[in-house]
């Protein structure tokens, strides 16, 4: 296994910012925006067991093993913040299985310049892999700019679940604007183009849309429900790929996830949310 962490990161010049405002300053000079890129690549290996062969960390996006198969990731410097161009690059061979996850939620804040953060997941699962993404929600704290942006390519026969969160904010406070982009392929057919916006006020508060909610999220999995369900703040929706997506609201993290579990759960896709022996 190769494992490699880049140099630590540039101090942020915080401290710059005067002592009476705790949110960064639009246009303020002297801050750093950083370029950092991870990487995660299994192989098979003998008895055909999933070995993690490359691990590349790139601060604050590191990469750590805590179990066979499985990896963590650890937030080793304050950010997204405005500015920050952040990406992970995941290769799921032929006939392996990953389960990605993160120890913490990843809080997105705002720059001293006013620029746009960018968080990019481009995730490639071969033939028999499977890949289970599960990290923590993303907070968009006030004031933030932010995109995101999933590219997934799955060949014939991969599995996947894939699941997002976002929650509106900290505790009181609006969210800055978030442009959140998914784009996933089946061998080479489009499986999933999945497009929204938060932190428009006109939008946000629309009971056609958030209403209420202060949290947002969504799985994919491989597989075809058998049918259209739709619970109290989730539902489920069979793709035609074969694949299901699970949408779900909730008016805070924990009743989000609860909700999008009871959608995972009334998916009934046998094999759905394992894998291959890791």
């Amino acid at each position: 296994m190769s494992v490699t962490d880049s140099a630590p990161a540039p101090a942020r010049d915080d401290a710059a910012a005067p002592a009476r405002s705790p949110r960064p300053e639009p246009g303020r000079a002297g801050r750093r925006s950083m370029r950092a890129r991870a990487e995660i690549v299994t192989r098979l290996g003998s008895g055909g067991r999933t070995v993690l062969a490359t691990m590349r960390s790139g601060p604050p996006l590191t990469v750590r093993a805590t179990a066979p198969g499985r990896v963590h990731l650890v937030s080793t410097a304050a950010g997204p913040l405005g500015g920050d161009d952040l990406a992970l690059d995941i290769e799921v061979a032929p006939g392996t299985a990953l389960e990605v996850r993160s120890v913490a939620s990843t809080l997105v804040l705002p720059g001293f310049t006013g620029a746009e953060s960018l968080m990019t997941i481009t995730a490639r699962v071969g033939a028999g892999a499977f890949l289970r993404f599960a990290p923590e929600p993303t907070v968009l704290a006030a004031d933030c700019l932010h995109r995101m942006a999933v590219r997934l390519d799955l060949a014939e026969d991969a599995r996947v679940f894939w699941r997002e969160e976002i929650v509106f904010g900290r505790y009181g406070e609006r969210p800055g604007r978030c442009h959140a982009r998914f784009d996933a392929v089946l061998s080479g057919v489009p499986l999933l183009r999945q497009e929204f916006v938060v932190g428009d006020p006109e939008i946000d508060g629309s009971s056609a849309v958030y209403g209420d909610a202060r949290c947002v999220g969504s799985t994919l999995i491989t597989g075809r429900a058998p049918e259209t369900v739709v619970g109290d703040g989730w539902a489920v929706l069979p793709l035609a790929g074969p694949a299901t997506l699970v949408s779900a609201l909730g008016r805070d993290a924990v009743e989000l996830r609860r909700r999008l579990g009871h959608g995972e759960e009334a998916t009934a896709l046998e094999g759905a949310m394992t894998g291959p022996r890791s």
